[in-house]
């Protein structure tokens, strides 16, 4: 049985929180190879494993005095169960907060609405049969062993930090999640334009025969479709004058100011100049969006290629320097 007080349960959350940071920042650069600094918040701490933690120790206490091989079996069912129930709340939670998902099993054998899968819950069993009977043993001695003062000041200056932490990732996500809402409001304002414009070339263009032009439907090639509809309209206004032209006119105009503020809208919004934004896309590359999954991934893309352009860009300064450094070497 675990008989902490409230500071050491904090401290054996913020080590696994810590713990699990490590793990999954190596697994991910290694896998990618690049670094690369995983999770929700900035600091080196991953929540979710924190509270798999704690959840794994907690659901383990009523079978610790049975013994061999029932406190493993029991220990097991419900490390599968309490885990896979924590991961899909979180998982809802996030999602419904920030219409993000943070990981997707969607493509996995026996999965539930994306959030949770029968190959996750098992693997979760084993992890939690390991925590109990393994890896918990000489975190618990080491945390007895520090003086209850050092231990009571360690764990409020961790609670102070990443509470700090959490709020401004909070925000970030808050915000990435309004920046993608945008996103989409622009791009269906834009799509209302174009049908809009693609019905005037139509009536304008009946004595030229039929109209027909496909619709676009990603942002860029929205984009390229209204402005050629517009350079369209108004070849035909030059070429072909007539009353029904002139009577949108004023419509016309409208459309087209209405076009350059949802563009530079979309435009801004994708930039994502706000720097928590843009780490918290580079610190979950595999993060999904049912909803906003168009929007997400151009963000995604963009974050991508300004850092390999800035990791270029730092290259050829270092070569450039080491070719100056060389250059005057050889004048002295």
């Amino acid at each position: 049985m675990y008989h902490y007080t409230v500071i050491q349960w904090l401290f054996v959350f913020y080590f696994y929180c810590f713990g699990g940071w490590c793990f999954e920042s190596a697994y991910v650069s290694i896998k990618d190879k690049k670094l690369t600094n995983r999770g929700f918040m900035r600091g080196p701490f991953l929540p979710i494993y924190g509270s798999g933690a704690t959840m794994m120790l907690v659901v383990s206490m009523p079978f610790q005095g049975l013994g061999l091989p029932w406190r493993v079996v029991f220990t097991y069912i419900a490390g599968c169960i309490g885990a896979t129930i924590l991961e899909y709340i979180t998982g809802v939670v996030m999602e419904a907060l920030f219409k993000v998902r943070y990981w997707d099993y969607s493509n996995q054998k026996f999965n539930f609405q994306g959030h949770i899968c029968l190959g996750s819950s098992l693997a979760w069993g084993l992890i939690t049969i390991a925590m109990t009977e393994f890896i918990h043993m000489p975190v618990e001695w080491t945390m007895m062993a520090i003086p209850g003062q050092v231990l009571t000041v360690v764990t409020l200056v961790l609670t102070a930090g990443i509470f700090a932490d959490f709020a401004l990732s909070f925000k970030a996500a808050v915000d990435l999640r309004n920046v993608l809402a945008k996103m989409k409001q622009a791009k269906e304002e834009m799509l209302a334009i174009q049908s809009r414009l693609d019905a005037i070339m139509a009536s304008a263009s009946e004595s030229m025969g039929n109209y027909k032009e496909g619709l676009s439907r990603s942002a860029s090639d929205l984009k390229k479709g209204i402005e050629s509809r517009l350079e369209s309209i108004k070849t035909i206004v030059l070429t072909r004058p007539g009353e029904y032209l002139e009577s949108v006119k004023a419509e016309l105009i409208d459309l087209r100011a209405r076009y350059l503020v949802n563009k530079e809208n979309h435009d801004r919004l994708s930039s994502l100049k706000d720097f928590f934004q843009r780490e918290m896309i580079r610190s979950n590359p595999r993060m999904t969006s049912v909803e906003y999954r168009e929007f997400l991934e151009e963000l995604k893309e963009r974050v991508t290629r300004k850092r390999k352009t800035a990791e270029t860009q730092e290259i050829t300064e270092e070569q450039e320097t080491t070719e100056t450094k060389a250059a005057k070497q050889e004048a002295e």
